[in-house]
Order: C-alpha cells, then sequence, then structure tokens
C-alpha cells in the first residue's frame, strides 16, 4: 500500500485548525463568532450555538490529544470555559440550543442532539487533559438523556424537550415523525467517546441497544443504506437517502462496536460496514464527489456536494479498505480527498467552502455557522491520521 492521504491531511489539519484559531476567536464578546461570511467577514452579532461550540471544543481536543500541539490545547480550554459559561444550564440541567452574541440565553430548548454533541465533546477534553471536572459533566449529561430521552417501550431517543424538560417535538417537522436516525448516530458517537472512559455496565447496554437499532431498524436491509426519519415504533417516514450519513455510518458503527470489545457483534458490523460504504458509493459522481441525497420520491437527486460528505467519505472508504483489504475502496477515498482539493477547499481565503452545485459553482454560503464548523473535516483528517 502507497498512498500519500496520511501527510496530506496531517497538513490539511494543520491547516483547518490554523484558520479556525486565527478568524473565529470572539476577543470581544467571548467564545467564538457565531457567523463568519464566505470571505471571513465576522458578523459580531451573531447567535452562538451550542452545536457549533461543542464541535470546536471536540475537535480541538482530539487534534490536542493526537498532537500535544499546545495552541490547540488553548482553543479546547477557551471552548470548554464558554460552554460550562454560557451554554450549559445552571437551573434545568443539560444545555440551552443557543445565545445571543454576549451570552444571553435566546433559545432554550433542550434538543438531544446538541447534548449528546456536548457529550461527547467533555469525553474527549477529557481524554485530552484528563480533567475529571469534564468526565463527571459527560456523564451528567448522559444520565440526563437516559432520563429524559430514552424510549423505554419501543427503544431508541426522543428529540427536544422545553427548558424544563417537558417533550416538544421540533419546530417545523411532520408530526408522523418521532425519530431520527440522525441523533442517534451523534448519541452512538457520544456514547462511544463516553464509554472508552468510562466503561460503565448500564452504558454498555445502552450503546449495545443503539447499536441493534441501526442494525435491524434504521439501516435499510434490501440496500444497506440509511432511513432517515420514524414515527415512534420504528416505522419508517418518507424514502429519502443521504450518502453522506451513509458513509458516515459505516465507521461510526463499527467504531462503537470495536470499543464494545464482543466480536461477534463486531463481526456483524464489519459486513455492515462494507455494505453501507457500497450504498454510499452509488451516490457518487465520476469528478470523485458525493452528491448530496436522493428526494423523498427517491428519484432526483439535491444537485449540491456539500463539504462534510467528503470528509465522512475519506473516511469512510479507509475504513472499507481495512476491512476488506480491497484496494479499490482506498483509491475511493483518495478520490474524494482529489475532489475536496480540486474543488471544496477555498484556496483565496482558507478553509472548506459549503459546497458546489451541479455546474459547479461554488455555493454562497457562510463559511462558519450553526452547522458550518471544524468538526467533519477535522475528524476525517484525525482518522486518516490514526489508521494509516
Amino acid at each position: 500500500m502507497h498512498t500519500d492521504l496520511k501527510p496530506a491531511l496531517q497538513q490539511e489539519l494543520a491547516n483547518i485548525l490554523e484558520f479556525w484559531m486565527k478568524h473565529t476567536v470572539d476577543e470581544q464578546s467571548g467564545g467564538f463568532y457565531g457567523r463568519l461570511a464566505d470571505d471571513n467577514t465576522p458578523d459580531r452579532f451573531a447567535l452562538k450555538g451550542s452545536v457549533l461550540n461543542a464541535r470546536i471544543l471536540w475537535t480541538f481536543s482530539a487534534a490536542y490529544h493526537a498532537t500535544r500541539e499546545p495552541a490547540y490545547l488553548q482553543m479546547a480550554q477557551r471552548a470548554y470555559a464558554y460552554i460550562n459559561t454560557f451554554l450549559v444550564d445552571k437551573e434545568f440541567g443539560g444545555v440551552l440550543w443557543c445565545v445571543d452574541y454576549s451570552g444571553h440565553p435566546i433559545e432554550t430548548q433542550k434538543q438531544v442532539y446538541a447534548i449528546a454533541f456536548t457529550l461527547y465533546a467533555f469525553s474527549e477534553y477529557y481524554k485530552a487533559t484528563g480533567l475529571e471536572e469534564a468526565r463527571e459533566k459527560a456523564i451528567g449529561l448522559y444520565s440526563l438523556i437516559q432520563l429524559y430521552g430514552y424510549d423505554c417501550i419501543y427503544g431508541g431517543y426522543q428529540e427536544g424537550f422545553t427548558r424544563d424538560w417537558k417533550e416538544q417535538p421540533p419546530a417545523g417537522t411532520d408530526t408522523g415523525i418521532k425519530k431520527f436516525m440522525s441523533t442517534h448516530l451523534h448519541i452512538l458517537e457520544a456514547y462511544t467517546a463516553l464509554y472508552s472512559i468510562w466503561p460503565d455496565a448500564g452504558l454498555k447496554g445502552h450503546l449495545r441497544d443503539l447499536l441493534l437499532i441501526f442494525h435491524d431498524k434504521i439501516v435499510n436491509k434490501k440496500t444497506g443504506h440509511l432511513q432517515l426519519f420514524f414515527d415512534e415504533q420504528w416505522n419508517p417516514q418518507g424514502d429519502v437517502l443521504s450518502y453522506g450519513h451513509d458513509v458516515a455510518a459505516s465507521w461510526l458503527l463499527l467504531l462503537a462496536a470495536e470499543t464494545l470489545g464482543e466480536e461477534p457483534l463486531t463481526e456483524k458490523f464489519r459486513t455492515l460496514a462494507i455494505r453501507m460504504a457500497d450504498a454510499a458509493a452509488e451516490g457518487l459522481d465520476t469528478d470523485g464527489g458525493l452528491w448530496q441525497q436522493l428526494d423523498a420520491s427517491g428519484n432526483a437527486l439535491t444537485a449540491e456536494k456539500h463539504w462534510w460528505p467528503q470528509a465522512e467519505a475519506i473516511a469512510g472508504f479507509v475504513n472499507a479498505w481495512q476491512v476488506s483489504h480491497d484496494e479499490k475502496y482506498l483509491r475511493l477515498a483518495e478520490d474524494s480527498w482529489k475532489f475536496v482539493q480540486s474543488r471544496i477547499l477555498d484556496k483565496e481565503h482558507g478553509e472548506w467552502c459549503r459546497g458546489i452545485d451541479a455546474d459547479g459553482r461554488k455555493l454562497p454560503e457562510d463559511k462558519v455557522g450553526f452547522w458550518k464548523c471544524p468538526y467533519h473535516n477535522g475528524r476525517a483528517c484525525l482518522e486518516v491520521m490514526r489508521r494509516l
């Protein structure tokens, strides 16, 4: 095996983190800017979301853990302090959805998605620093997800609550949709990280249950694709496909099974990893880019190639190559990186652009925002550095 992926992505990680250190630190109001325009102009009054801040904390913690670069630790400490000061709800527990630029609470609902991401970030911060407080906070968030979010009848997790933990479905969703694949995937990665620092028997059981829900209910047995939306009893709602989620789950599910250390379960997810990588590869274009998704009719592509599926494709196809020893998956990972280099890297302003449309035009969207963060591309770099 010869590939230039590892040195290339080692350098790319440094580039990504340098961008975030240089352009996103909010010296006036604390923490990080909630929005940066495509040309890196900061919006000093943008809302600051818990998901963005947790993803910054996770990324810089993981990068410091891998490299021991002191500047990364400083950024992780900044993110950890901001989350604990402004986004952790000291009255009712959990994590607020977002605050204004000065840290005043704006949207106070509890989204399990955001709580899981903060738990993931706190676990990674503990790995990086050994700070016992961070592990205790992660365990506390896990306990809240289990207390309020867990469906003890049908399994899985509810989506959202009011600030004081009364059930509240997410705004703008179909009333028949009660469970979201994406939330369960983020709980899975958070619980995997927590189990690696706190091998609790109860947590082990919940992580195993999550894996079996993915295997038995979320992954379509005929196609290998993830089903995205469900009612309370796990009946699929709609038929949207998301290639980026398919390829991300292919390696995250296997990592969770490996973390539990049960060989029959791990073997089941080795097989599934290849099946899901093949399903995701159906969304590859001839240029190596991964299309966004099929729409609800199962036909028309969302004719865009966003930044994050390309990052997950690199990690997912490297994983598929390691599991199968089939060189074609390594080539797919290399093609994904080449596509990122040619079409997604912003060579003028730094970092990765949001994506391109079907005609190859750059999507005119923010460089930093509620969802545009250093986590998908930073994590892909870290995974390649760890694996190759």
